[in-house]
C-alpha cells in the first residue's frame, strides 16, 4: 500500500518515503519508551507520591494515570504521544483502504471495517484525552478519556478479529493467517487483563487492603503493552509496503 497522490507514482517527485514496517515500529516505540521512562522516574524520584491512594496502605507500584500526572513524567508522556497520534491515525485510514479493497463486494464487512476505523479514531482520541488531561487536573476528563480509550480498543480489536478471521480463511498467505492468529491472542490476553484490573481496582476501593493497588497496576501496564502489540501486527500486514509523500507533477497541481 502507497500513501501517495492519484496517478503515476514514477513521475511524482517523492518528498519523504517510508517503509511501512519501520513507520509500525517507530509508532509502537514512541508510546512504549515514553511508558517506561514515565515509571522509572516515578519509581526513582516520586515513589511517595506516585503510589500514594486515598486508602493509605502500602502500594509498591503506580499506576499509569500516577506515573504520567507527576513532573517531568507528563511532559514525556505527552511528547511522546503527541509524535505517536499521527501516524496513528494514518493506520487507521491505511486498514481502512486495505479492508475496502479486499471486500470490495461484500456490504456486512465493507460496513464493519467503516465501524473498525471508526473505533480506531475513537481509541486515539480517547488516549489523547487522557495524555493531556492529567487526573490530578481534571479528574473525571481524564476518567472519562481512559474509559474512552479501554472501551473502543477493546471494540477495535475484536472487529479487527473478525475481519481478519474471514481474511485468513480464504487466504492461503501464511502471514495473513499468523497475523491473524496473534492478533486473537492479544486480544484475548487483553480483555482478560482488562477485568482483572477492573477486579482489583474495586476490590482497592472498597476493601483498601495493602498491595491491591499495585496489582491493579500490573494488569493495566499489561493492558496496554498487549495493545501495543496488537497495533504492532501492522508490521506483518503491510510488510514491504511504504507510505510516501509526493509533489504532483507541475501539470496536476492547482
Amino acid at each position: 500500500m502507497q500513501q501517495v497522490p492519484y496517478g503515476s507514482v514514477a513521475r511524482d517527485k517523492a518528498l519523504i518515503r517510508v517503509q511501512f514496517t519501520r513507520l509500525a515500529v517507530i509508532t509502537v516505540c514512541l508510546p512504549l519508551l515514553g511508558l517506561v521512562a514515565c515509571i522509572v522516574l516515578a519509581l526513582l524520584y516520586h515513589y511517595s507520591e506516585a503510589t500514594d491512594t486515598h486508602c493509605m496502605v502500602p502500594n509498591y507500584l503506580p499506576s499509569i494515570s500516577a506515573a504520567i500526572s507527576l513532573t517531568p513524567e507528563r511532559y514525556i508522556w505527552r511528547f511522546s504521544i503527541g509524535l505517536h497520534s499521527a501516524p496513528r491515525f494514518l493506520v487507521a485510514a491505511a486498514y481502512l483502504s486495505f479492508y475496502r479493497r479486499r471486500f470490495s463486494r461484500r456490504l456486512t464487512e465493507q460496513l464493519l471495517s467503516v465501524l473498525t476505523f471508526l473505533l480506531a479514531l475513537s481509541e486515539n482520541v480517547g488516549l489523547l484525552l487522557l495524555t493531556y488531561v492529567s487526573s490530578d487536573e481534571t479528574y473525571s476528563v481524564h476518567k472519562s478519556g481512559f474509559i474512552l480509550f479501554i472501551g473502543s480498543s477493546l471494540f477495535h480489536m475484536m472487529c479487527t478479529c473478525k475481519l481478519w478471521s474471514l481474511i485468513a480463511k480464504y487466504s492461503p498467505s501464511a502471514e495473513e493467517m499468523m497475523s491473524y492468529r496473534q492478533k486473537l491472542r492479544l486480544f484475548l490476553f487483553n480483555g482478560c487483563f482488562c477485568l482483572l484490573a477492573a477486579y482489583f481496582y474495586k476490590r482497592h476501593n472498597t476493601d483498601c487492603e495493602a498491595g491491591i493497588y499495585t496489582s491493579f497496576a500490573v494488569c493495566e501496564y499489561l493492558v496496554v503493552l498487549s495493545n501495543m502489540a496488537f497495533h504492532m501486527t501492522a508490521y506483518w500486514d503491510f510488510g514491504g509496503k511504504e507510505v510516501m509523500v509526493a509533489t504532483p507533477p507541475e501539470g496536476k497541481r492547482f
